[in-house]
């Protein structure tokens, strides 16, 4: 066997440093051509890999020897206890029929602190000054080495978005850290190589810290202060030094603490900033902050120090931008893509003058920045002022220029935009604008080619959303509440795990929702919650009993299960989904709603029906706008009781999967009652009449497998009648549409699939693209009549149709968890009027490797279909009305299709 394994990955990053797990878990990649059958790990804590005759037993940790299992990810540790603050390196080889590969090349990993009380710091802060005391503070610490470093490492984290400089090294860079978790329970902290950062004799340590998500504006309603008024840090620092000693620093009444450059830093209100204030000169030896004094420790708190498990907020690219002059004379910024980041403007004008810089996704017919469409209205007097003073705020940062030319780049603050208005500065050229694309940085492990261009840009829409919202936790749009909706994620998660590698990032969104979890099994309708000790209950509570929404907490982790063959996840989060079904099952026990309680009765089955408690339910079908109040008087017990059933069957998988045979029993019987009761409360006609009739009760119907075979056709008719009655439009909202073109497909009508797919009159994807949208929006409508912007340009949910194009357009879909098997089926037809593509492709890096489907039209009904199927995976390929099953490698196929 030639080769070896490589792409080797700890807790699915590569070289992480700071893991907080006991047991990390390794993946590799095996040689090109292996059919892996077996595995070796070994494990050292030595500086490399020695001769075996050499290697003494305390250098060598874990020896896993040959183990059986094609699975080449997902392996966990299995030595001595790891040692905290310690760097390790493994290497892994494989197996085929007894042959051994070469060893890979080592990977590194290093473990945190692994227990809170390794970390002897204090959480400092400045001395109070009241609440309304909103100013970024900065941390200055010197300290004198007598030796070189050889060996240096930060612990740090904030409460509230902050920078860490040594010596004016900015060491943190454009990263926003740490990630948003529920800040009572837990906080981050991350972990910096800083050892040549440090030098021979004295050295400065800075720490910068603003509002960030802690006591930063959140939510819809835009509310600060979530967490508590007080902002501050935690600084560890360990140095090993050339003469040998150790050097700890840590963060304590010793430091300093004062104002600088940045007055005052928001994450949605943006930052004020003075550029006459030098930018480093707080960081020189014996200088001295504005206002300085000592830092002092924060009160005692129960919250806990996590370790990273997920890459960062951090510049992932750049663009250039073009710069016109609005009839108001401000300066627009135009960068051509709607995203989430930041802009580099180099500014010049009169010294002491105030530059104004406002973002935003749109501009207003007449050419002007539009931002008023993101703000929530508010009625009476008094709120539709403080709304107007915020609208005022939002996504504005301010800054007073020092007179010569300073390039400007906010970096505790975060906007959603493609246009930026510059008032105050003197004009501006393309070369004096950049700007940064920031997001999570997780790799991009798809990518998508068709014939027809409009196709390539809506999975480019999808992607951008995606890139723009997978920030420090999945959020429903980068401008307005950034808030963490569970429905948006629990739709759009079976396409976001085929676009990036986002399984470590969802599992700390999971994470998260296990710890804010209400114990009567509820979930907070956004992760994390918003709500802490400091401020009560928080008014969306009620929100919490949310079907479709909290169904998240069994629907996600069973996706991360199939396509990234994810197990532990379902391990993690196994107590969270079934305390969310058994909540359910409470609540269709418990208390009646008014939709049900004057209606009629159903015997036995009324105990298995939901239609008690708030459900958003199918949210915005096109032109329906908000449906708050219609749910709160009327439960939409159709949705809610089949999203009741649907959790149960897949906790009863669940359960399975993880040998637990009597909840597997006990829940798959309770979703045989729950379907019962859904087909006899709102099934009629044998399935030719469903709920309220909408396009998404058949569309849920036939997705969830809610109907008995022989009513199937007739709610499959239905449906049909319903598009076409909408002139070939979708009627569905962010439940059903990620559902509705498979539904139709599996149901024997792709027909009418790709006429919607194809559709160019709103509603409808395509329509968006001929409006010049490059981004997914909220609604289907994203303008009104005059031109008027409507609601957010970025949200992600409908952009779940890429799992479409992946799967059912280039054929290429997972037949067995982690694409163990792996189905290649295109969809191979035209759309109405011809317009269809003539070729389809898509490339997916599967947990065994690169797959692929590409086809085209090569004649008069032939297609032609090349595939790839990697190592480890085998292949099921339906083409043409046969179905033949073929191992690992490089496929071609041709058939005579029919072109509807």
């Amino acid at each position: 066997m030639t080769g070896s394994p490589h792409a080797l990955t700890t807790n699915s990053r590569s070289a992480p440093l700071g893991i907080g797990a006991a047991l990390p878990r390794f993946a590799w990649r095996t040689p090109e051509g292996t059919e892996q059958d077996a595995y070796q790990i070994e494990v050292t804590s030595g500086a490399a890999f020695i001769l075996v005759e050499n290697r003494t037993a305390t250098e060598l940790v874990w020896q896993s020897g040959i183990v059986s299992g094609a699975k080449p990810f997902g392996i966990a540790y299995g030595g001595a206890a790891l040692l905290a603050r310690t760097r390790y390196l493994w290497r892994v080889r494989v197996f085929q029929d007894g042959l051994a590969s070469d060893w890979s090349e080592p990977a590194a990993f290093e473990t945190g602190v692994l227990a809170p009380d390794h970390l002897t710091a204090r959480w400092i802060s400045a001395p109070p000054k009241g609440p309304d005391d909103r100013h970024a503070l900065y941390f200055k610490k010197e300290i004198s080495l007598p030796a070189p470093v050889v060996r240096g490492r930060a612990y740090t984290s904030a409460l509230g978005w902050y920078r860490l400089f040594v010596n004016r090294e900015d060491i943190t860079g454009q990263e926003l850290v740490p990630r948003w978790t529920p800040f009572d329970e837990q906080v981050e902290y991350q972990v910096y190589d800083v050892t040549d950062a440090f030098g021979e004799g004295t050295n400065v340590i800075g720490m910068l810290v603003g509002d960030g998500r802690y006591r930063g504006t959140l939510g819809y309603g835009m509310q600060d202060t979530r967490y508590g008024d007080r902002i501050g840090v935690l600084g560890e620092i360990v140095l090993d030094l050339a003469d040998g000693t150790r050097r700890t620093v840590t963060t304590d009444g010793t430091w300093n603490v004062g104002r600088g450059r940045i007055r005052t830093a928001d994450p949605v209100f943006g930052e004020h900033v003075d550029l006459r204030i030098e930018a480093g000169v707080w960081l020189e030896p014996g200088a001295t902050l504005e206002e300085q004094t000592q830092a002092v420790p924060l009160p005692p708190h129960d919250r806990v120090l996590i370790a990273e498990d997920v890459e960062r907020v951090r510049e992932t690219g750049r663009r250039s931008g073009s710069v016109r002059t609005a009839p108001s004379g401000a300066q627009i910024i135009d960068f051509g893509q709607n995203f989430t980041g930041v802009a580099a403007l180099t500014l010049r004008g009169t010294p002491g003058s105030t530059v104004t810089i406002r973002y935003g996704e749109v501009l207003t017919p007449g050419g002007a920045l539009d931002t008023a469409h993101l703000i929530p209205k508010k009625k009476g007097k008094r709120k539709g002022k403080e709304q107007a003073a915020k609208g005022e705020r939002f996504q504005r940062d301010v800054v007073i220029l020092d007179g010569t030319a300073t390039e400007y780049c906010p970096s505790l603050t975060m906007r959603g935009f493609r246009y930026v208005s510059v008032e105050g500065a003197d004009p501006l050229g393309p070369e004096d604008a950049i700007g940064i694309v920031m997001s999570s940085d997780i790799e991009q492990s798809a990518r998508f080619e068709s014939s027809d261009p409009r196709l390539e840009q809506l999975w480019s829409n999808a992607m951008w959303s995606l890139r723009s919202n997978f920030l420090d936790t999945p959020t429903d749009c980068p401008t307005r509440e950034r808030s963490g909706w569970t429905g948006d994620i629990q739709v759009f998660g079976p396409t976001a795990v085929q676009l990036v590698d986002c399984g470590a990032y969802l599992r700390r969104y999971l994470a998260n929702l296990a710890v804010e979890q209400y114990d009567d099994g509820r979930v907070p309708p956004f992760i994390p919650s918003e709500r802490s000790a400091a401020l009560g209950r928080h008014p969306m509570e009620y929100v919490a009993t949310s079907t479709g929404w909290g169904d998240v907490s069994v629907m996600l982790p069973w996706t991360m299960y199939t396509y990234l063959g994810d197990e532990q996840v379902l391990h993690a989060q196994y107590d969270s989904a079934k305390k969310w079904v058994d909540h359910l099952a409470a609540r269709a026990t418990g208390r009646k709603g008014l939709a049900r309680r004057f209606g009629r009765r159903y015997g036995r089955h009324e105990r298995y029906i939901v239609d008690s408690g708030f459900h958003l339910g199918e949210w915005l079908r096109p032109g329906e706008g908000s449906t708050w109040a219609k749910s709160f008087l009327f439960p939409p017990a159709v949705v809610a009781t089949a999203y009741f059933a649907h959790s149960a069957a897949l906790l009863a998988r669940i359960a399975r999967v993880l040998g637990r045979k009597a909840d597997g029993e006990h829940y798959e019987d309770l979703h045989r009652r729950a379907t019962g009761a859904w087909r006899t409360a709102f099934v009629r006609k044998d399935g030719a009449r469903i709920g309220e009739d909408k396009q998404d009760d058949y569309v849920r119907a036939l997705a969830f497998g809610l109907l008995p075979v022989h009513q199937r056709q007739a709610a499959t008719d239905r449906l049909v009648e319903l598009i076409e009655a909408a002139g070939d439009h979708l009627g569905t909202g962010f439940l059903s549409t990620p559902m509705l073109l498979p539904a139709l497909v599996e149901a024997g009508r792709a027909d009418v699939a790709l006429r919607l797919l194809f559709q160019t009159t709103s509603p409808s994807w395509l329509a968006q693209i001929e409006q010049g949208a490059t981004t997914i929006w909220e609604q289907w409508e994203g303008y009104d009549k005059d031109g008027n912007a409507r609601d957010s340009h970025n949200h992600y949910a409908f952009g779940s149709v890429v799992r479409f194009l992946h799967e059912y357009v280039a054929g290429l879909a997972p037949a067995a968890p982690g694409y163990r098997e792996i189905l290649f089926a295109p969809v191979v037809g035209h759309g109405p009027g011809g317009r269809g593509p003539q070729s389809a492709g898509v490339e997916i890096s599967t947990p065994y490797g690169i797959a692929s489907s590409r086809w085209h039209h090569a004649s008069d009904g032939e297609v032609r279909l090349d595939i790839r199927v990697p190592a480890g995976a085998t292949g099921i390929v339906r083409l043409g009305g046969e179905e033949r099953r073929v191992p690992a490698g490089e496929h071609t196929f041709t058939a005579l299709v029919h072109f509807p």
